[in-house]
């Protein structure tokens, strides 16, 4: 369950430099890189300045000073709602921030450390919304190859189909640094093994669509490189499939990676929904991907 320390509502003390959409759902997914308190305020402060991201989700955040550091300069920028669990002992884990007050955090249906997998509820203008926030563990250390990893993966897949029954009748996202890449990702890595691949075809049994692929079938993509240079797709966005027409967009920028400030592309997604009666002359031009 999620305890009541999880979520963190707090007064922002400066004006947001973006206001939320009242029509669309504006998702950022940013792996922190285990930042320094340093970087992780420079991380919150670039992150803010996107518009894009009324909703952002982080991976790969510190259980210690840097993840603090990032959830309390996520609140200095205007996020009015930070979901940020903590570890029982030393991980990493996944915060959820948003600029709106109307959102709540729902108990992770992962029960292998749900601090990787903190889940929301969000409302914005009369729609709620669901999303799950992930970071699955990397392959681990010689002596622990892929034990962790393999747990966190197995229950998430049992999870998933939970999805739907956790967020009834609303879209459903699912964002995060899955550290596998799709069937047929090109370069290929022989590195991965079918059960991971089939960790990624889980999310389409469970009724979750990949989004980017779903706009993109053919382009290729990369959110992390190798010391080599070798790109791998890693990070994702799903909606649940009976949602997936209402995406209007979703993309990997690199300007953030190019920067210093992450070892990851930056993903978003903006996601339509319904305009209510009256109302259908006032939508944002922010629709015109």
């Amino acid at each position: 369950m999620t305890s009541p320390a999880e979520q963190l509502s707090l007064i922002p003390l400066e004006e947001p430099a973006h206001q939320p959409s009242a029509d669309t759902v504006r998702l950022l997914l940013f792996n922190a890189q285990h930042a320094s308190p340093d970087r992780s305020r420079r991380q919150a402060a670039w992150v803010a300045g996107q518009e894009d991201a009324d909703i952002a989700v982080f991976t790969e955040v510190s259980s210690t000073h840097g993840g603090d550091a990032l959830v309390a300069a996520l609140a200095e920028h205007g996020y009015a709602t930070v979901i940020a669990p903590r570890p029982q002992t030393p991980d990493y884990r996944a915060v959820i921030a948003c600029r709106t007050t109307d959102a709540h955090p729902v108990a992770s249906p992962v029960t292998v450390t749900p601090h990787r997998a903190p889940a929301a509820q969000v409302t914005i203008g009369g729609h709620d919304v669901g999303v799950l926030g992930l970071y699955v563990p990397s392959r681990g250390p010689k002596e622990h190859r892929n034990i962790a990893k393999r747990a966190f993966q197995d229950a998430v897949t049992a999870s998933l189909p939970e999805l739907h029954e956790a967020f009834p009748d609303m879209p459903v996202i699912v964002a995060g640094d899955l550290n596998v890449v799709e069937p047929g990702h090109q370069p290929p890595h022989k590195v991965f093994g079918a059960w991971e691949y089939a960790f990624y075809d889980s999310f389409k049994a469970a009724d979750l669509t990949d989004a980017f692929r779903h706009l993109h079938p053919d382009k290729s993509a990369h959110s992390w490189y190798g010391r080599t240079g070798t790109g791998f797709r890693f990070d994702h966005l799903f909606v649940s499939t009976g949602h997936v027409a209402q995406v209007l967009a979703c993309d990997y920028h690199q300007e953030a990676r190019e920067a210093g400030l992450t070892d990851h592309a930056v993903m978003t997604l903006c996601l339509a929904l319904p305009v209510p009666e009256g109302k259908q002359g006032e939508v944002s031009a922010a629709h015109s991907y």
